[in-house]
């Protein structure tokens, strides 16, 4: 039997065919790789693009740097430059690359130099790698020079080695993805030699670099760093290699990293350290940062952000946690995400640190990891902070106000103490201070209640133990007592302001909470799109303290010019072009971000299940960088108002398809009814009008007056159908237009009922019209049609003989005309949707449109009455419609009157 253990993981198969397809797409990137300036890598790209070139690549040059070197300008000649933009910079004028020419001229290969570079304040991007990103992205390949101390995981080492800091450095993941890296390697002897020649730099500043960087001992360093690095590349791309081609090897178990990161000089440090090693070993990795009550100060915060940032850049899962107990929370984590190595920094040797818990916290992780390696990662002695750890625990973001308030307090308990000596003791005095100690804690820091403790035990001996107003203490009890109220007093102010720290915490993490569930319960409670953007913008606006603006994309897929109008921010063509770019690039751009920092404000792209729906954008009015927390609920809040805008948008679909179904079904149906309707009296006037042609009958004067009659009716039913179908349009369109004036009810029903005279003929219509009926006014002639339809029903769905009663009548301040039959009636199930449109009852004899009663309710409607409809409690059915009774004189009339027509 075969064994399956030489079978390659399917997860990682699966995963490097979607990076080759990811690469396909984009642009290809080849970096020239150096130990650092003066091996020649500008030279050899040049030399490599010419090639290109000869071969018949489209290249120009985007940017290139010769530093003077006339050898490495001749290998410009005869390449297409594309001009470098300028920018005003202190009262100097200074050219970068011009990345919108490059995008607009759109070259087959792109030559940019020096990756690390940083550019001009006002530029798009911070840094020219993010312009190579950029073209890459655009489907553009690119050429490009970069140094091994550019590195952001080698920059720590390089500064150990040379005492230099990088401050200009590239992602390892952009080095990583590169398409090929070629090294351009140079012995250290033989760059000396080049340096002294003047072929790197100037001759003053050639011995300026020789007695610095360029150190026989730190070439060497570099030189090493370099070829191992490629080394490392290469070996990566063959185990991409194996995957692919389905070769057996080791990669059935996998490490997994996670580095602790607290807001300490150290974080970054550690952060690097655990990428450098996490490429090593090939191995996802984790950032994660435990929040406890401590309230960090602004120093604390940046160097949380900072840290945090370069985690994300550098390609890990950042993950934010709470707890009081770091290293239960640490292990709580790694259990979690299946975690088999933890990086943690180095805590001080200090007796102090020790007491306060640095060192002891590292040790219960390591007492409690088990399985899991813990690295123990120490910082530079150049890093260590100024900060002593005693100093580290007085600061606790506490004003002097809070020290001065404690001093104040300790000199008046002592007052009264005094006071109480000769009736309490010295030693109940101490249980005074106590209580204010405690009560101290609750309204100031740890610092404050530090020193109000020291200083209540020193006045406590001077001033109250025997002997009094010296610093001796002669009996054993006393300097017991005196110990003990001492660390009580230590530990109770502690601990009281822990407490209080902890439910500041507490309440900070339920304020943003609350933040979240009022977001969500109001935009979920929206009806609109217009209220959804109203809402969030006022959640956000007041959550923030900020000005708040919403671009959704138009159905044509594009960024509006203007901001929603329920937005408070207005944005400038500048900063349109912010929110363009975060749309584009799927990215936050803007302010305390990479790209266009010097924005005013900062836009998020709202990302939903279905792609991005939009752009918000976020001014602070307090002009400060938001805390994490607070950057993390932005975001939050940005997905949260994204999903709900998706969610609204496909209710607006799931709307607009119901109307289109339900469009198409009335269609069909009056496509149908109309048909039959037309069709009929169309037969019957052709057939008439055949029979008038025949000689045999055309002769005959009964039979020609027999089909001129049926011409006739036909012709009317054509005629009734066109009227029904143009009424309706009217309506539906409300293009209905009124001819209001006063009219008499009497002369309206007569004349009505003399329309349908012919309809009822085989019917006994009863009418019952009431005296001194008022005037009303309304439209005749519309009114006229509403009443010719409901007579019309009754004769078509009643059979032969059925009594047809109409009453015209007042009751109370409305005219009442009704409509009775005592025909079958209607379905009592179906009596809400009598006047639907195409509506006819089960049973019903074929013919007519469905659309008489429908139209009649949108005739009385548009005059200010009603219409309804009901079952007579004896068989048949009534309809009554209500119209308002105006103000003019009565019309004197008879007594009602009876009339039966046979």
């Amino acid at each position: 039997m075969t064994s399956d253990d030489t079978r390659p993981d399917p997860d990682a198969l699966l995963e490097a065919v979607k990076q080759e397809e990811s690469v396909q797409q984009r642009g290809k990137l080849k970096i020239f790789f150096g130990m650092c300036a003066g091996v020649g890598k500008t030279y050899s790209m040049l030399e490599t693009a010419r090639s290109l070139k000869a071969e018949g690549i489209d290249v120009a040059v985007a940017c290139v740097e010769t530093h003077g070197r006339s050898e490495t300008q001749q290998l410009l000649e005869g390449l297409p430059i594309i001009a470098r933009k300028k920018y005003e910079y202190r009262g100097r004028q200074l050219q970068e690359m011009d990345l919108d020419a490059v995008l607009a001229r759109r070259p087959k290969l792109a030559l940019v130099d020096e990756l690390a570079h940083t550019n001009v304040p006002g530029s798009r991007h911070p840094k020219r790698y993010q312009d190579v990103l950029e073209l890459l992205d655009a489907g553009i390949d690119v050429l490009t020079t970069v140094n091994v101390q550019h590195l952001e995981s080698r920059a720590d080492t390089v500064r150990q080695i040379t005492g230099i800091t990088v401050r200009e450095t590239v992602p390892d993941s952009l080095v990583e993805h590169a398409s090929e890296i070629e090294l351009i390697d140079l012995a250290p002897d033989e760059l000396l030699k080049r340096l002294a020649e003047g072929k790197v730099y100037t001759s003053e500043s050639a011995e300026l670099a020789a007695h610095n960087f360029f150190r026989p001992g730190n070439l060497t360093a570099l030189r090493e760093m370099a070829l191992r690095l490629t080394a490392e590349r290469v070996d990566h791309q063959l185990r991409e290699y194996m995957q692919v081609k389905h070769i057996a090897g080791p990669w059935k178990s996998r490490e997994r990293l996670m580095v602790a990161i607290s807001a300490s000089h150290l974080a970054e440090r550690l952060v690097r350290w655990t990428r450098r090693m996490a490429y090593n070993l090939d191995a996802p990795w984790l950032a994660v940062f435990v929040e406890t009550s401590h309230q960090l100060d602004e120093r604390e915060k940046a160097f949380l952000v900072q840290a945090m940032s370069l985690a994300r850049e550098l390609g890990a899962e950042v993950l934010t946690t709470s707890d009081e107990n770091v290293p239960r929370a640490l292990l709580r984590i790694a259990h979690q995400h299946n975690v088999t190595q933890i990086v943690v920094g180095k805590p001080a040797r200090g007796l102090l640190q020790q007491w306060f818990g640095s060192v002891q916290m590292v040790n219960r992780l390591i007492q409690g990891s088990g399985d899991i390696d813990v690295y123990v990662v120490t910082g530079d002695k150049s890093e260590k902070e100024s900060e002593r750890p005693f100093t580290g625990f007085l600061r606790s973001h506490s004003s002097i106000n809070q020290y001065l308030i404690s001093l104040a307090a300790v000199g008046l308990t002592t007052s009264v103490n005094l006071l109480l000596l000769p009736l309490v003791g010295y030693r109940a005095v101490s249980l005074v201070y106590l209580f204010v100690i405690s009560i101290l804690a609750l309204v100031a820091g740890r610092g404050p209640v530090f020193v109000a403790a020291a200083l209540s035990a020193f006045l406590w001996n001077f001033l109250f133990i025997p002997p009094r107003f010296t610093l001796y203490i002669y009996s054993v009890e006393d300097v017991l007592t005196f110990g003990m109220y001492f660390i009580i007093a230590i530990i109770m102010g502690t601990l009281t302001s822990r407490l209080r720290s902890q439910e500041k915490a507490v309440r900070s993490r339920e304020e943003r909470a609350t933040a979240m569930y009022t977001l969500a319960r109001e935009v979920a409670s929206a009806v609109t799109m217009d209220d959804l953007l109203r809402t969030a913008v006022k959640q956000i606006g007041q959550a923030f303290s900020a000005d708040v603006a919403f671009l959704l994309i138009s159905p044509g897929g594009r960024l509006p010019s203007q901001p929603h109008a329920a937005s408070t921010l207005a944005l400038s063509e500048k900063e349109y072009g912010v929110a363009q770019l975060a749309f584009e690039k799927d990215k936050p751009a803007g302010r305390f971000t990479d790209t266009l920092p010097l924005a005013d404000a900062q836009y998020l792209p709202l990302r939903a299940p279905n792609g991005v729906v939009g752009v918000m954008g976020v001014r602070m009015r307090d002009s400060q960088r938001p805390s994490l927390d607070q950057q993390t609920l932005l975001e939050t809040f940005a997905r949260q108002v994204a999903l709900a805008i998706e969610r609204e948008r496909l209710e607006e679909e799931a709307e607009h398809t119901h109307v289109v179904v339900e469009s198409e079904r009335l269609y069909k149906t009056l496509f149908s009814s109309v048909s039959h309707e037309l069709r009929t009296p169309i037969a019957t006037i052709t057939g008439a009008a055949t029979s008038l042609l025949d000689d045999k009958t055309g002769g005959n004067r009964a039979v020609r007056t027999a089909l001129a009659q049926e011409i006739e009716g036909a012709a009317d039913r054509l005629n009734r159908v066109v009227e029904n179908l143009l009424d309706m349009t009217r309506l539906e369109t409300g293009k209905l237009k009124l001819n209001l004036d006063w009219c008499d009810v009497s002369d309206l029903v007569n004349v009505a009922v003399n329309r349908v005279r012919g309809d009822l003929a085989n019917h006994e219509l009863i009418l019952e019209i009431a005296p001194s009926l008022p005037l009303i006014r309304v439209d005749y002639v519309l009114l006229e049609q509403a009443l010719v339809n409901l007579l019309h029903n009754a004769a078509v769905h009643t059979p032969p003989g059925t009594r047809v009663r109409v009453q015209a009548r007042v009751d109370g301040d409305e005219l009442l005309l009704v409509v009775a039959d005592r025909g079958p009636g209607l379905p009592p199930d179906d009596l809400p949707r009598v006047f639907d449109k195409f509506y006819r009852a089960p049973g019903a004899a074929p013919g007519g449109t469905g659309l008489g009663l429908s139209i009649t309710k949108g005739l009385v409607e548009a005059q200010g009455g009603t219409i309804s409809a009901e079952n007579r409690a004896n068989g048949g059915a009534r309809f009554i419609i209500r119209l308002p009774v105006g103000n003019p004189p009565s019309v004197p009339q008879d007594d009602v009157t009876t009339e039966v027509m046979p």
